[in-house]
């Protein structure tokens, strides 16, 4: 039997959860250094905004995460249970079930109710979690892989922004955004080469949502900054 072909559908869940723990990471702590050093606060306000940023976003991340994820996992197991007992109270129902789907996707009826019958005595449960679920392994919730992802790689995130302020004490927020979106367009295109998509656009999309925040909060920041 030849070796299964490798694909990217197997990084989905890990690289989802990374690349927006990321991107979140550069681009809320960013846009919060950037509002602080608006408001004409002292470099040390700006770190401390920053670190604040970082520890709170990491959790904030692995929670939500790890919640939503969790929901999934739920999902899929209530319905994989449900197929389990359909299977055991009416298996010729469920196997002119699976003979039809096959049918639908363009086999012909006695081929199909060979697969079928071929594919329910070596794994019912798995082959209508497959085919008619539209569950597998590769793709199955993982709530814990998710939200230390999501965390991590928020921090990793976060940490550029906060190094940038430490490394640059003048002209701080010039510094903070600059590096940001660098960051940030980098970070697209090498989410996109991951996945197999584009990288331009991808970068380019993150870049200008990146901008677009801390724009807004420099103008909330310098608002502030003013009105004090």
């Amino acid at each position: 039997m030849l070796p299964l072909e490798p694909h990217r559908t197997e990084r989905i869940g890990w690289l989802r959860a990374a690349v927006l723990g990321a991107n979140d990471g550069i681009i809320s702590t960013a846009s919060l250094m950037v509002g602080v050093a608006a408001a004409s606060s002292s470099r040390r306000d700006i770190v401390v905004a920053g670190v604040a940023g970082l520890v709170a976003g990491a959790l904030s991340m692995a929670a939500g995460e790890y919640v939503s994820v969790s929901s999934q996992a739920d999902t899929e197991r209530a319905e994989l249970e449900r197929e389990r007992k359909e299977l055991a109270a009416d298996p010729i129902f469920e196997l002119q079930e699976l003979t039809d789907i096959y049918i639908a996707r363009g086999l012909r009826p006695e081929l199909a109710a060979d697969v079928a019958k071929e594919l329910m005595a070596k794994d019912a449960l798995g082959a209508h979690a497959r085919d008619e679920l539209g569950l597998s392994d590769v793709l199955s919730a993982r709530p814990v892989q998710a939200a230390l992802a999501s965390a991590a790689s928020f921090a990793v995130g976060a940490a550029l922004p906060l190094a940038t302020a430490v490394l640059t004490p003048s002209y701080a927020s010039y510094a903070i955004a600059g590096a940001s979106l660098v960051s940030l367009f980098v970070l697209g295109a090498l989410s996109a080469v991951v996945g197999g998509a584009p990288p331009i656009y991808a970068a380019v999309r993150v870049t200008f949502w990146g901008a677009l925040a801390m724009g807004l909060t420099a103008g909330v920041g310098a608002l502030f900054g003013l009105a004090v």
